[in-house]
């Protein structure tokens, strides 16, 4: 339903714009006629003329819905945060905005806030969680921190109480990445073995706006 009224307002929005355009433009040729310019040279026939216009009022319907699918498809998925996981930056309930153009040339960053479904099993429900490292990194947890290239890399994580598969290293193939919630200590992320490090197939996109309950949660996701 929500990507259903995401869709009708970009097309009510841009078939807005379109008639403007159309208005304008008609506008401008009245007047243009009325001081003795003509923008044809040749007179049209009663069947032409209906015929062109049919086909100018169905382009500018046919345009609007064009950029408004794109623009829902690319940037307006949206999706909630199920759980405590992400407390702190993300919350339960909130509705979320999701950019499934951010990935379609390169992967995800250390720092990325994802959307991605375990196994790629279109079944569950989508997780969010965010990137803490990439292909190629190794990823170890000891002493209640966590290690990225033998780095301590925090994310303004407690101690972490459970390294779950990073108690001893691992090394990320190239197309895997170790994701952990925010609330590290309450959180089913990539240390789990029902989940492991994440492919680039099951991710869905980049979480990049949030609808909280209060003002001070609607914003851009950092």
């Amino acid at each position: 339903m929500a990507g259903c009224y995401g869709l009708v307002t970009a097309c009510f929005f841009f078939q807005k714009v379109m008639l403007y355009l159309v208005k304008d433009k008609w506008m401008g040729r009245y007047q243009m006629r009325r001081k003795g310019l003509s923008f044809t040279r040749r007179r049209r026939n009663k069947n032409g003329y209906l015929v062109k216009e049919a086909g100018s009022w169905l382009l500018h319907l046919v345009i609007p819905v064009f950029f408004a699918v794109v623009i829902v498809y690319f940037f307006g998925m949206r999706t909630s945060v199920i759980g405590a996981s992400m407390e702190g930056t993300l919350y339960g309930g909130e509705q979320i905005l999701v950019s499934r153009l951010s990935y379609l040339l390169t992967g995800p960053r250390e720092g990325d806030i994802i959307v991605f479904r375990p196994g790629e099993n279109k079944n569950t429900h989508s997780y969010v969680k965010r990137v803490v490292a990439g292909p190629g990194d190794s990823v170890e947890i000891k002493e209640g921190k966590l290690f990225v290239n033998d780095e301590v890399v925090n994310y303004g994580y407690d101690k972490i109480m459970d390294p779950g598969i990073a108690e001893t290293k691992l090394i990320l193939s190239n197309d895997e990445y170790f994701v952990m919630g925010d609330n590290c200590n309450n959180s089913e992320d990539s240390r789990s073995g029902n989940i492991g490090p994440v492919t680039k197939a099951m991710i869905e996109g980049k979480a990049w706006f949030q609808f909280g309950s209060e003002a001070s949660l609607i914003g851009f996701i950092e």
